[in-house]
């Protein structure tokens, strides 16, 4: 795999984006900060997937542009931009029976021609992409055998395989339990401190992003409310605008990274739990 001595620099301009008949996004302006974890928050709704899909040519803007370092995305082959940039997506689906092996060696297709035969330096990515996320022992298992976790880290095994420089993630601890979550996170933290790569996450939690992000990304009613380090832009007064929440934002006890606690609505007429408990 490529070691990124210097990053690719990822960006929006002007960009509007949506589907046919509505537009999620307008006028959004966004650099993504290489060679740094930057995770993307906001309800739902707020168009961080609508984002992150266009950030990856998913989507064809509806107006302004994606830009690869300065340059339109739209002037780079799709060929020559998926050796850049990867994508894992919400919900990727493997066909039945495809082994982990197979499943990893598909992330080489940007990297080979049409005619182009399977070469030992493929093999070497595959190997190592499989090393690295841990499932080398599971190479020859159906990917519908695995449990949640092995199978996100098979995902992402291909995308590592694809050797890019900038990933991109939506949810990529979505349906996991909380150690598979923090087994995901941590491997993500590895690449990009070891490997240099760019990596860009969408999350649903507040507070595992804030553990893990170098920036936060704040979006909501598509459009970025807030951006930077996690202890300066995640405050009570973003986490109210963002999600229509009251809390509390104090330094994680473990981490001093910002944890925000949900303040629950006081009752206008509070139960007598006593009374309650000896009636």
């Amino acid at each position: 795999m490529t070691t990124a001595s210097s990053s690719p620099r990822l960006a929006a301009r002007e960009l509007a984006a949506g589907y046919p008949g509505r537009r999620v996004i307008d006028g959004l302006d966004l650099e993504i900060a290489p060679g740094r974890l930057t995770m993307i928050i906001g309800a739902n709704a707020s168009g961080k997937s609508t984002l992150l899909g266009t950030l990856s040519r998913l989507h064809e803007p509806l107006a302004g542009r994606v830009e690869l370092d300065d340059a339109d995305v739209r002037g780079i082959s799709r060929r020559r931009f998926a050796q850049t940039v990867g994508l894992l997506p919400q919900h990727p689906t493997a066909p039945d029976g495809v082994s982990v092996a197979e499943l990893v060696g598909r992330g080489r297709h940007p990297h080979r021609g049409l005619l182009q035969r399977w070469s030992a330096h493929d093999t070497a990515h595959v190997d190592e992409a499989m090393a690295w996320t841990g499932i080398t022992d599971l190479a020859a298992r159906p990917v519908g055998d695995l449990s949640g976790g092995q199978r996100q880290r098979a995902w992402i095994a291909m995308a590592l395989a694809q050797d890019p420089r900038i990933l991109l993630l939506d949810e990529p601890t979505t349906f996991l339990d909380l150690s598979h979550q923090l087994e995901v996170l941590d491997l993500l933290r590895e690449l990009n401190r070891s490997r240099g790569t760019t990596v860009v996450a969408v999350l649903h939690d507040l507070n595992l992003a804030a553990r893990y992000a170098d920036d936060l990304v704040v979006m909501c009613a598509g459009a970025v409310v807030a951006h930077g380090a996690p202890r300066e832009v995640l405050t009570a007064e973003v986490v109210r605008q963002a999600f229509g929440l009251d809390a509390l934002v104090i330094p994680d006890p473990l981490t001093a990274t910002p944890l925000v606690i949900p303040v629950p609505a006081v009752s206008a007429a509070p139960v007598d739990v006593l009374a309650a408990t000896t009636s």
